[in-house]
């Protein structure tokens, strides 16, 4: 869709949009949903996206548009959790997703019969209680060390046949053995739950007058202990940076955009203390607005156990749409403290984004000077268009190939291509070089395309002169062609390049040597997991097809629902039957897949 233009198709569809709210799935020519969004009124913002003009972020969004479908709901909150959960399942890659890259420690109180305490940074939709998070994990870990040694729940996570030495020590009513009252449990839940809602104070103070009784009748060791406890109590309970009057968890949020990314500081209050912040930076595609509760609504879609008791968002939200959701608090303040913290954490967002930037424009330039100078080593010319090469097969099971682009040293992930080897057989790397150097570039002579300005293999000079070969003898082409061959750690260990190839001397801390590593690093991981997919279709079929009535159309319904053997395994018969399986087949694949784990 270049230029602005709409495909006939999509015109006609734009035409019967609704007036109601509900969530819009944008495809590209491949029927891959490429992006999620969520409208009030469907008809005005699916419409914006082919009238008028955009950023060139959001441009390259629209020109893979080939096609879109849409959902409609009863209700904007409708809307926002519909959305929430369709990008979960398509993770669409113009959408903003969450990587768990920095979690978290919270103190859980399981909901068992017999409740049990656990550090965990997972939070579950499981009935538990969740209490944090916290920023320091080590004295996390000690308050519940102390917690338990206070208060005797059971400590086992599988109950066992005997009492264990916490029950010799007092710190567990051993249920595995005794018959425990429940209110007992509940008793002591509700103290735990006290304590760690702000009643650690009198704790510490409960701790202190023990410390110094000890002290005073010269128990050193029990008052260094003592004193311990309540150093990791302060350490977990009352770090802080920000203080309220109040003892209230909140969470305050803040935004800031430019250039097309977003970024959103997530301020942690508990007990009336900021304990810790949470930054995330990502590109947004749709409205500020918009994306912006999208993201609220990823973020806090599993922390549902473990919700403050009030969010404060900035003014430009939908604070009535996040507290209809999650039946809490959300206010957006004017004056005061709390619209102070707004702005301090929005100011933060500002200043992580033009950091950014700073670095990404640093970035760059180093970048496109590494790749000016690898050129000038080589003696080629600047190569702005670099294609590379990596093999991947265990003991010669599903040889397959991959190709990365790089241009002006930076990945073009739309160029990548992958190959499956079909002339050779067994663990022959040459071969397979051969095979994918000459399909590659017969395909680029035929299609008239523009040829790399240097090709990088990974391998030694075995590899090199395969590819040279191909290029040179049968195909006519004389591309530069160098190698990275790798130490026994498996590292970039040497540049080699020429005719015959001879290693080129490259400083192992200069930035071309960090391009090349780049490199080789990337083509590799797309080489092992288009390996890996390969592999595991490969097993499927296999296994899939040893049961009578398993057919392709079958097998790849399966495929596509259950996406591995494993979910196939531990699936119900009412989950087969959505796919038009009957109960007895149903039943014959999920022994079958389970007598041949």
């Amino acid at each position: 869709m270049k230029g602005g233009s709409i495909v006939s198709g999509i015109k006609e569809k734009l035409a019967v949009l609704p007036d109601k709210p509900g969530c819009y799935l944008m495809k590209n020519s491949a029927g891959e949903i490429i992006y999620v969004g969520k409208a009030k009124v469907l008809k005005n913002r699916v419409r914006s996206y082919f009238t008028g003009s955009h950023d060139g972020k959001t441009q390259l969004l629209v020109s893979e548009i080939a096609d879109f479908e849409y959902i409609v709901t009863s209700s904007a909150i409708e809307a926002l959790l519909l959305e929430c959960n369709l990008i979960k399942k398509h993770n669409p890659r113009y959408n903003v997703m969450l990587k768990d890259d920095k979690t978290y420690p919270y103190i859980k109180v399981t909901n068992d019969r017999h409740p049990r305490l656990e550090i965990t940074r997972k939070v579950k939709k499981d009935k538990a209680k969740y209490f944090g998070p916290y920023a320091n994990a080590g004295a996390a870990q000690a308050v519940k060390k102390l917690l338990d040694r206070l208060y005797p729940l059971r400590k086992c996570k599988t109950m066992p046949k005997q009492v264990c030495l916490y029950y010799h020590l007092g710190q567990c009513l051993a249920p595995c053995v005794y018959e425990v009252d429940q209110a007992e449990n509940e008793r002591i839940v509700d103290e735990i739950v006290k304590f760690l809602d702000g009643g650690h104070e009198a704790m510490k103070q409960r701790l202190t007058e023990q410390m110094t009784e000890a002290a005073e009748n010269l128990e050193f060791e029990r008052a260094k202990e003592l004193r311990d406890q309540i150093r990791n109590i302060e350490a977990v309970m009352e770090q802080q940076k920000v203080t309220f009057s109040d003892d209230v968890d909140r969470d305050i949020i803040g935004f800031a955009v430019e250039k097309g990314w977003m970024c959103v500081q997530v301020f942690y209050i508990r007990q009336g203390k900021m304990i810790e912040r949470e930054t995330t930076s990502f590109p947004y595609y749709g409205e500020e607005k918009e994306d912006f509760m999208s993201y609220l609504a990823q973020f806090y879609y599993d922390k549902q156990n473990a919700l403050p008791k009030e969010i404060l968002l900035p003014e430009e939200s939908e604070p009535e749409l996040l507290a209809q959701w999650l039946g809490v608090k959300v206010l957006t303040p004017k004056r005061g403290k709390k619209a102070e913290l707004i702005q301090m954490a929005r100011e933060n967002a500002r200043i992580a984004l033009s950091e950014k930037f700073a670095l990404m424009s640093k970035d760059e330039a180093r970048t496109i000077q590494a790749v000016h100078n690898l050129g000038h080593i080589l003696g080629i010319g600047t190569p702005n268009r670099i294609e590379a090469f990596d093999n991947s097969n265990i003991q010669g099971t599903e040889p397959v190939s991959a190709m990365v682009v790089f241009t002006q040293g930076r990945p073009d992930k739309k160029e990548y291509r992958k190959f499956k080897i079909k002339s050779v057989e067994g663990p022959d790397d040459y071969g397979s070089m051969r095979e994918v150097i000459r399909r590659r570039y017969t395909r680029l002579l035929r299609e008239n395309q523009p040829l790399p300005d240097l090709i990088v293999i990974d391998g030694g000079k075995g590899q090199i002169s395969a590819a040279m070969d191909v290029l040179e003898n049968e195909l006519g082409l004389y591309i530069p062609v160098c190698g990275l061959a790798k130490d026994e750690k498996h590292k970039t260990a040497e540049l080699l390049f020429g005719d015959p190839p001879q290693p080129v001397k490259l400083g192992r801390d200069s930035y071309e040597f960090y391009l090349l590593q780049r490199i080789q690093d990337e083509v590799h991981r797309f080489a092992i997991t288009f390996h890996r997919q390969s592999r595991s279709k490969t097993l499927l079929s296999s296994r899939l097809d040893e049961i009578p009535g398993i057919g392709e159309r079958r097998r790849k319904k399966l495929f596509q629902h259950f996406g591995s053997l494993k979910k196939m395994r531990e699936a119900t018969v009412e989950e087969y039957r959505q796919l038009g399986i009957g109960d007895k087949l149903a039943k014959e694949i999920i022994a079958h897949l389970q007598k041949t784990n």
